[in-house]
């Protein structure tokens, strides 16, 4: 079995505020650590479903965050980003046979988590098809794109909760719950322990994970600020919809994450 790990940071537990997710912080090492405790924690649920080869991606910010010294022998780490449509999964490809998604978190526009975005800070809401879309949506389509169900996921509980929505067949481990501007939080160990016998049982009916790709993706993107409407609205197929937004219609999920490489 060959399998794909995404991990996030702004999901692992604990994370509450942005200070703790920027290399080189005072306060980032202890989250850092424990995000290379989660991802080691889904490495070996897949280990012990019989996974002989694992791929992670090192998904946030500087995507140098994760300690290479701790992880599986038969991991690959990818650190730093290859500038591609595909982006927080990178590396993924129709050789695998399922994904996980570990430390991810709320969409831009939700109020799951303090540290609820999309791709980045400068939007107050992407949607897709008319739905807030989140980090774990936009990286969903790509795997199955690729014909790779995603089986896990673990994060904040509106996430998981969105994500069963979206994924019935899916795993998820909530480690924490956004209240305003605060987080509560289970034990980091226990946390590891979930997401290890979550990443088991997911890898146990991957079929049932598989996802419908829609006939084209309607998207609307919400910028905090009125220049970054303008300057998206430049790029081919891109309409401003009013000072601060813009739309597009994709027919694939390539042309989809393409333009939103280049606006978002």
């Amino acid at each position: 079995m060959k399998v794909f790990i995404s991990v996030d940071i702004e999901g692992i537990t604990g994370v509450t505020a942005w200070s703790e997710t920027t290399l080189g912080n005072s306060d980032y090492s202890q989250f850092a650590e424990q995000m290379t405790k989660e991802a080691v924690a889904a490495c070996e649920g897949a280990i012990a479903m019989g996974a002989k080869e694992i791929f992670i991606k090192d998904a946030h910010d500087s995507a140098r965050n994760i300690d290479i010294t701790k992880l599986p022998k038969c991991t690959k780490l990818s650190r730093g980003w290859t500038n591609c449509p595909d982006s927080m999964v990178a590396g993924l490809d129709d050789t695998f046979d399922a994904a996980i998604f570990i430390g991810y978190h709320s969409a831009a526009g939700c109020d799951g988590s303090p540290l609820a975005h999309t791709m980045n800070t400068n939007n107050n809401y992407m949607k897709v098809n008319g739905e807030k879309a989140s980090e774990f949506i936009i990286n969903s389509y790509i795997a199955a794109d690729y014909g790779v169900p995603v089986v896990f996921l673990s994060g904040d509980k509106m996430l998981c909760e969105r994500a069963k929505e979206f994924n019935p067949g899916i795993e998820t481990v909530a480690v924490k719950e956004g209240v305003g501007g605060a987080t509560v939080s289970i034990n980091p160990e226990l946390a590891c322990e979930m997401i290890r016998e979550g990443v088991k049982n997911g890898l146990k009916h991957i079929s049932a994970c598989k996802i419908d790709i829609p006939d084209k993706f309607e998207v609307e993107i919400n910028y905090k600020e009125h220049k970054d409407a303008r300057h998206a609205s430049f790029y081919p197929g891109v309409t401003q919809a009013d000072s601060h937004t813009v739309k597009y219609t994709a027919g694939t999920v390539r042309e989809f994450a393409t333009t939103r490489m280049f606006i978002l």
